[in-house]
């Protein structure tokens, strides 16, 4: 089988054109549900879900499913330059989204977005597939849930792994099976938890701002700005990429969550 890509080196990461409707049984409202594609350069091996948008937690939460679904990780991510992906676009330096950053380090993963068509050819590929073998066969059926989609998706994307190549020996699973599967890297022993970064200046209280609560940090660091990295359970503040304060995360606004190595001596009683 003649290699394009290095074995295990690249996951091409894009989103569907087509998007599929799903109703909602209970209102017959109409929403369509996005269709997230990746494919691994030697095997050409694929995976599909459906997800309700192309926002930060879905398109990172395809990202971890993914990894899960390959049982391990590539070196290298290609992404379009998306914008859940890139904070700002450049042809050599783009700008990689903090949280998609966290997810790169997570799995130990470099995130190389596409810079020109040929490096996208992969994933434009993987699309058209997906869309030819699995959304067209969806195209005529009714879906009420996201779940339901999906477990749709996933028959016909076992199939369409184990359909045999038309100009090469073999199939997707069974390139997979003795190209990319042995090259991947293992899965991180924990699960990835995803994480929003926020900007907050620090007020002359010492407390940042974070959704309507307020988090203290040392006092020294009064009318800085600093990174606010917000997960489901906690709240950390970094300044000069190292971090000064962590917190549990609360959901009570106006109040504030204090500790006492934070204030400065003289503070009142």
């Amino acid at each position: 089988m003649r290699q394009e890509h290095r074995v295990g080196e690249k996951l091409f990461v894009d989103y569907a054109g087509q998007t599929v409707p799903v109703i909602d049984r209970r209102s017959g409202e109409i929403r369509q549900a996005q269709v997230f594609v990746a494919v691994l350069g030697a095997s050409s091996y694929t995976f599909a879900e459906a997800t309700w948008s192309q926002q930060l937690p879905d398109w990172l939460g395809s990202h971890a499913r993914c990894s899960s679904f390959l049982g391990g990780v590539s070196e290298i991510v290609v992404p379009d330059n998306l914008r859940s992906a890139v904070s700002k676009a450049h042809r050599y330096e783009p700008d990689i989204n903090p949280s998609y950053r966290d997810l790169a380090e997570h799995y130990g993963v470099a995130v190389l977005p596409a810079r020109k068509p040929r490096d996208k050819a992969k994933a434009e590929v993987g699309v058209q597939v997906v869309e030819r073998w699995i959304l067209a066969a969806l195209l005529h059926r009714q879906f009420f849930s996201l779940d339901e989609l999906n477990r749709a998706i996933a028959v016909l994307l076992e199939r369409l792994n184990a359909r045999p190549f038309k100009k090469l020996p073999g199939s997707r699973q069974s390139a997979f099976d003795t190209l990319d599967r042995p090259a991947l890297r293992p899965l991180p022993e924990q699960p990835y938890v995803y994480a929003e970064w926020k900007k907050a200046r620090v007020h002359i209280d010492y407390h940042v701002e974070v959704d309507g609560h307020y988090y203290s940090v040392p006092y020294q660091l009064v009318k800085k700005q600093l990174e606010v990295r917000l997960t489901a359970r906690t709240v950390e503040c970094f300044h000069a990429n190292q971090r000064v304060a962590s917190h549990l995360r609360s959901l009570h606004k106006g109040r504030h969550s204090t500790l006492t190595e934070h204030m400065p001596k003289s503070h009142p009683d």
